[in-house]
């Protein structure tokens, strides 16, 4: 037996002295030797550990260069209003040698806070069932005034509420949701009324005060990169993506399904993780495969190496760390102990990505530990570059819900709640010390400058603020920036400087269709639907070679209900009916989901030569016409097609499903045409078709 594996063997009879079936922690010095990185380039050292930080949730860098992290002690309980134990800290390194030796408490008894986001000089917070907004006014690092900006969020379930809070580039905050239900109200405008959030994520604008459902419908992590990508976790699924934005999606309430959250791994379910499923897990997975074995179900659920703990996935866009780690999203997984890395690609032909492990990751994680009370719930990227890692330190992380009772016998799930740690992924032999920016006090052109540069914290950091000044006389500088700098990035920036000024103008939006870089294409698309007499370029963008831009330009043509538009967003089809994202952002919107449409695709013959994409988007097309039931246009629809013919029968298909889901109940003569429809269905068509005529239930929209 050789050392290594000796002293591995004595740490692990050191932890197995614990009570029961479950180890005893250890201190932040122990756990620093029981990790492991997959490039021996980089190192872990500790920035703050208990007691100036416990039960650590996530950290963020103000524009000051202050560290504020949020506790959540009162996982996985909810405690009673009056023993809330939640707080916000502000971390401190009073002697400057890089780890944090004191810390204020800027906000306590707060009620499960779980993320924090640098706004006008405090902190949006969001803690079920608000997002509240904290500011200290006296200079002692205290909030001293508290509003609740939002409420009516989800507040019953701490794994599944309003978190993630992201300023991006496009001036809107982002917020996830979990797809849970809720009516949203904003309280600086009483008599907005509220917005329904069920399904989707949040995001909101204070400077325009706008808020809205917005697509996806994350858990804990939310990944934005340098171009505004949002990228988003959910346990067992560590990074998707939503091609489409709400804004779009919820055009109309007739679509097939409002699900765009998709997988963009690679990779998943695998992840290859050190430490040895936890007692109650492995126990639990054996009892629920018995189960499936005896019911004869086709399923297997696995204890270990299988993502069910994702959390926190985050963007590194700073350039501390090697360059093959720039632009890498960096995920936590709780139960397994580790830390996952995943490079973005473009996905060929489509408007979203690829996620891909690291070749240095092929067959191990970018960073593991042996200690199984690591809990690396989220990451952050602060502006000297470095990526902190946060441990929320605890023997279980799990909710008490998902366990037998009889293995929560032995079980604390509070074990560790005064502990915490966050630590710093740094290149060896670096010795960074405390960043302080002070933008506060920069000027405006000293902040413009700053759009430039190398690291995302900055640029964001710099255009936040630049809105919060309103500061008009730096417009002629951001114009020159939008188009004559050879850098993209402080381009996109300056041009959402100027949105956020009110001063991005038809020309310049115009000029934006001309760049370079696909992103800055895309988003002058999107910013042109203010301008009508930008239609004929927007229609042009849909045969550009980036499939970003041309579905972008797609989702906008869309939002024009003109014979052109139809025109538009047929030919679009006829080169994208094989891509799904394309068909759904066709028929989310009105022209795209108009009978002018299909009888438009039917005169060129495009239904001719039919295909399985073409059948599907007959069926989603039918689905809308059916679903929203509107005086005979379902009768029409069936009549555009040869009688019997296959595309009748896929038109007929959808159209039958939309109504059932919608409960509409169909005119007398649209009966009597159903009744001839039955002969040439499927069995579940049939036996809709015939629900249909029986029943007498009414939904017209």
């Amino acid at each position: 037996m050789n050392a290594p594996t000796k002293l591995s063997l004595l740490v692990l009879i050191g932890m197995s002295l614990s009570c029961g079936h479950y180890t005893d922690s250890l201190t932040a010095e122990e756990a620093l030797k029981s990790f492991t990185l997959s490039d021996d380039r980089l190192t872990v050292d500790i920035f703050a550990t208990e007691p100036q930080v416990l039960d650590p949730v996530e950290m963020v860098f103000d524009e000051e260069g202050n560290a504020f992290v949020v506790e959540m002690p009162d996982y996985p309980s909810k405690p009673e209003d009056g023993t809330l134990n939640g707080a916000i800290r502000l971390l401190r390194d009073t002697n400057r040698d890089g780890r944090i030796d004191s810390a204020v408490i800027f906000a306590e008894h707060l009620s499960e806070a779980t993320s924090i986001l640098p706004w006008e000089g405090g902190l949006l917070v969001a803690a079920a069932p608000d997002i509240l907004f904290l500011k200290d006014t006296t200079g002692d690092f205290r909030a001293d005034v508290k509003e609740v900006v939002f409420t009516g969020f989800f507040a019953s379930n701490s794994e599944a509420q309003i978190t993630n809070l992201h300023y991006n580039v496009d001036n809107w905050i982002y917020a996830s949701n979990c797809g849970q239900a809720g009516e949203i109200k904003f309280l600086r405008t009483p008599k907005a009324p509220p917005i329904s959030i069920k399904g989707g994520d949040f995001r909101f604008r204070l400077d325009k005060g706008k808020f809205e459902i917005e697509s996806s419908s994350g858990q804990f992590g939310m990944a934005v990169d340098d171009w505004g990508n949002r990228f988003f976790t959910e346990n067992s699924i560590h990074i998707q993506h939503a091609p489409i934005a709400g804004r779009y999606l919820y055009r109309h309430g007739f679509l097939p399904s409002y699900d765009v959250a998709l997988n963009i791994s690679d990779h998943d379910p695998e992840m290859f993780q050190q430490t040895p499923p936890p007692y109650w897990r492995k126990e639990r997975t054996k009892r629920r495969n018995e189960q499936f074995a005896e019911a004869k179900l086709d399923r297997h659920e696995y204890a270990e190496d299988h993502f069910t703990g994702a959390s926190g996935g985050t963007f590194y866009g700073a350039d501390l760390l090697p360059k093959e780690y720039q632009g890498s999203i960096f995920t936590g997984e709780v139960a397994g102990n580790l830390v996952h890395r995943d490079i973005l690609t473009l996905a060929p032909n489509s408007p979203t990505f690829i996620a891909k492990r690291g070749d240095k990751e092929k067959d191990k994680e970018f960073l593991v530990s042996s200690d199984p009370w690591f809990r690396p719930v989220q990451l952050s990227v602060g502006p000297d570059g470095i990526l902190y890692m946060i441990d929320m330190y605890r023997q279980h992380i799990e909710t008490p819900t998902a366990i037998p009772e009889d293995l929560k016998e032995e079980m604390d799930f509070f074990k560790g709640s005064q502990l915490g740690r966050i630590y710093r992924i740094i290149p060896k032999g670096a010795k960074p010390t405390p960043v302080q920016p002070r933008l506060r006090s920069k000027s405006a052109a000293e902040l413009v400058a700053l759009l430039a540069h190398p690291q995302q914290w900055w640029r964001l950091q710099a255009q936040r603020l630049l809105l919060e000044k309103q500061d008009k006389s730096v417009l002629a500088s951001l114009k020159e920036i939008l188009l004559k700098d050879t850098n993209p990035h402080a381009r996109l920036h300056a041009f959402f400087t100027l949105e956020g000024l009110n001063a991005l103008e038809e020309n310049t939006v115009a000029e934006a269709f001309k760049d370079n870089q696909p992103e800055i294409r895309a988003y002058a698309v999107a910013e042109a639907e203010r301008f009508p007499a930008l239609f004929d370029q927007i229609v042009a963008a849909t045969k550009d070679a980036s499939p970003k831009v041309a579905f972008q330009a797609c989702l906008s043509v869309g939002q024009f209900g003109t014979p052109q538009s139809t025109e538009a967003l047929a030919s679009i089809l006829e080169k994208q009916v094989s891509d799904k994202w394309f068909r759904m952002g066709v028929l989310s919107s009105e022209a795209g989901a108009s009978l002018g449409l299909l009888k438009g695709l039917q005169q060129k013959n495009f239904f001719q030569q039919i295909t399985p994409a073409k059948n599907e988007f007959l069926e989603e097309f039918g689905h809308v016409i059916g679903a929203r039931n509107r005086k005979g246009e379902i009768t029409e629809l069936f009549g555009i097609f040869e009688e019997g013919s296959d595309s009748q029968i896929w038109v007929v298909k959808g159209a039958i499903r939309g109504m059932k889901k919608l409960k509409v109940e169909p005119e007398d003569s649209l009966k009597e045409v159903l009744k001839k429809q039955v002969a040439k269905a499927d069995s579940t068509t049939k036996a809709n078709i015939e629900f249909l005529i029986s029943s007498n239930t009414s939904k017209n929209p």
